[in-house]
C-alpha cells in the first residue's frame, strides 16, 4: 500500500507543470521551519512584481514570528510594487523590532508613500513630528544605538558613500554602526517636501559625525531649495573632505537656483 502511495505522489509531481512545480517549492519553503529558508522565500518573491500569489504570500509572512522573515517580506513588498500592500506595510512599521520598522519603512518610501518620512524624521533627529502618530515607544528604538547597532544597508536604508568603501568596512574601521543609518535617512528626507525635514537637515549640518553632515550636504543639494544654504557654506572648511566636496557641490547647486517662486523641485 505504501509503495502504490509513493508512485501516485510521484505520477502526480510529474504531471505538474515547472510553474506548479515551482510554486509548490515556494509555498513549501515559506512554511519551512527554517527561518532562514523562509527568509530566502521572501527575497526570491522580490522577483515576481505585479503577481498576486506572490504578494500574498509576502504580506502573510510580515506576521513571522522571526523578524529576519518579516523584515524581507516587507523589503520584497516594496521591489516587487506592491501598492495594494501599503496598508500592512504601515502596520508593520508599528513591529518592535526596528530592522522591520526599517524595511517596511523603506518599502513605502520605493512605493511613493510619504509615511516612509516620518520614520526617517524620527532617526535623524530623535524626535518625531508633531501630531505624527510615530509611537513614543518606537522612536526611543530608533534612537537607542543598541537597536540600530543592528540595522544597516540589509535593512533596506537605503545607499550611503562610505567614502569609497562598503557599509560592512566602514562599520569595522570606525566602530560606528549608527552614522550610516542616520545618514541614510538624511539622505531619503531629500525628497520629503515638509519644511520640518528641511529645517532637520540643516541642523544636522552641524552634527559631531562628518558621514551624517556629508549626506545633510547631499540631501540639501537635492532639495533644490536656495535658502538652505546658508547651512551648507559652512561645511565648505569641514575637516572631512568627502563633507567639503559634497558642500561644495550643494553649494554650487543651490546657488544656481532663483530664490522665491514656486516650490523647489526635488529629485
Amino acid at each position: 500500500m505504501r509503495t502504490l502511495l509513493l508512485l501516485s505522489c510521484a505520477a502526480f509531481l510529474q504531471a505538474q507543470s515547472p510553474s506548479e512545480k515551482a510554486w509548490k517549492l515556494l509555498s513549501d519553503g515559506a512554511q519551512d521551519k527554517s527561518y532562514e529558508k523562509r527568509g530566502k522565500v521572501m527575497h526570491a518573491l522580490a522577483l515576481l512584481p505585479q503577481d498576486a500569489k506572490a504578494q500574498a504570500m509576502a504580506e502573510a509572512a510580515l506576521k513571522d514570528d522571526r523578524e529576519e522573515v518579516r523584515a524581507a517580506a516587507a523589503e520584497a513588498l516594496g521591489v516587487m510594487g506592491a501598492k495594494g500592500s501599503v496598508a500592512k506595510l504601515k502596520a508593520a512599521v508599528n513591529d518592535k523590532e526596528a530592522s522591520v520598522v526599517f524595511a517596511a519603512t523603506n518599502a513605502l518610501f520605493v512605493l511613493n508613500d510619504p509615511d516612509a518620512y516620518r520614520v526617517y524624521y524620527a532617526v535623524v533627529t530623535g524626535e518625531k513630528k508633531t501630531g505624527d502618530p510615530l509611537l513614543e515607544s518606537q522612536v526611543k528604538t530608533l534612537k537607542d544605538p543598541k537597536a540600530l547597532t543592528h540595522i544597516g544597508v540589509e535593512a533596506g536604508v537605503g545607499f550611503i558613500p562610505f567614502g569609497g568603501v562598503s557599509y560592512k568596512v566602514f562599520k569595522m574601521a570606525t566602530d560606528d554602526a549608527v552614522s550610516p543609518v542616520r545618514a541614510a535617512a538624511a539622505a531619503k528626507l531629500s525628497r520629503d517636501p515638509d519644511p520640518k525635514s528641511g529645517k532637520a537637515l540643516m541642523d544636522i549640518c552641524a552634527d559631531p559625525k562628518w558621514l551624517v553632515r556629508a549626506a545633510a550636504a547631499g540631501a540639501l543639494a537635492r532639495r533644490n531649495d536656495p535658502s538652505t544654504i546658508s547651512a551648507v557654506t559652512p561645511l565648505l572648511q569641514d575637516e572631512n573632505d568627502i563633507v567639503r566636496f559634497n558642500a561644495a557641490a550643494a553649494v554650487i547647486r543651490l546657488s544656481s537656483r532663483p530664490t522665491g517662486g514656486a516650490a523647489p523641485k526635488r529629485d
